[in-house]
């Protein structure tokens, strides 16, 4: 049994999908379905149920998937415990980030890294939240800015700031929205976002829990230009507080009093890199620039 073998069905699990699995570790699909065949051949079981545009675990396949993340976190754990014996730390650490780069304070954390581990490469990738997620899950990205509700239950994570969002409109729309109830709301032309965008899943959320839909009319993949299109008439949207109330008080926009939408911004990172020695110095270095507690 090798460890590739592992990390195929795991990945494979967690994605639900040969070509997805095959994308994120960087292998071709066969060599994923090999490595799968493999694995059941010397377990002598059947890890999935492959049907025509579906693959899912079997119930046996389901047991054993936590065995299998077990393992692999022991492996990341040895990994980073020789990393520490070899002395200092190089390499290359890919880091996502998710929305605005100021308020990650991601200056300051690129920073810190760069002094505290002058021999390791960074490097940063912008995306929406849920794709960095799953990124950081299936061990393609080494760690990532996230947004969402809480720390998503398959990646570790330190919560850094709980953020809170307003619904915001066209100032000419004042009258309308300051009389409007959740229906009509959602009525109203919105500005959406990509379906993996933490704002976008805070919006269908927000709406979902009134069993409402909104009416997405027009959507963006920039999210700092959501003010400036709910400025110039296109729709509502939903905007960090500390920019919706900014705006409102200069009269480009105004707010719909009747809810505030909070979610919470963390640094997420691989269950197997809970010992990297890279990762532990990215935490200590964000503790810090955060103004959070030692672990």
């Amino acid at each position: 049994m090798e460890i590739y073998q592992l990390r195929a069905f795991v990945t494979v699990a967690k994605t639900g999908h040969l070509t997805r699995a095959a994308e994120a570790l960087h292998v071709t699909q066969p060599a994923v379905t090999g490595q799968i065949k493999a694995l059941e051949e010397e377990l002598g079981i059947a890890l999935f149920d492959r049907k025509p545009g579906r693959i899912a675990l079997t119930r046996a396949g389901e047991r054993l998937l936590p065995e299998a993340e077990k393992v692999l976190e022991a492996t990341g754990t040895l990994i980073g415990r020789a990393r520490e014996l070899q002395g200092e730390i190089s390499g290359t650490l890919v880091l996502g980030t998710v929305g605005d780069p100021d308020s990650l304070r991601l200056g300051s954390l690129l920073g810190g890294v760069v002094d505290a581990l002058p021999l390791l490469e960074i490097k940063t990738r912008s995306g929406d939240a849920e794709t960095l997620r799953e990124a950081v899950a299936t061990g393609t990205l080494q760690a990532s800015f996230y947004i969402g509700p809480h720390v998503p239950r398959d990646v570790l994570g330190l919560p850094l700031q709980t953020l809170q969002y307003r619904v915001v409109a066209p100032f000419s729309l004042r009258e309308r929205v300051l009389h409007a109830g959740w229906r009509e709301i959602a009525d109203m032309p919105w500005i959406g976002a990509p379906p993996a965008s933490h704002v976008q899943s805070l919006v269908r959320d927000l709406f979902a829990r009134q069993g409402l839909l909104p009416n997405m009319t027009l959507e963006s993949d920039v999210i700092a230009a959501a003010l400036s299109l709910v400025r110039s008439g296109l729709g509502l949207s939903l905007l960090r507080e500390d920019v919706a109330i900014p705006a409102a008080e200069r009269g480009e926009v105004v707010i719909w009093p009747h809810t505030r939408v909070a979610a919470l911004l963390c640094f997420i990172y691989p269950r197997t890199a809970e010992h990297d020695p890279a990762i532990v110095a990215t935490l200590s270095v964000l503790r810090g620039v955060w103004g959070l507690a030692a672990h």
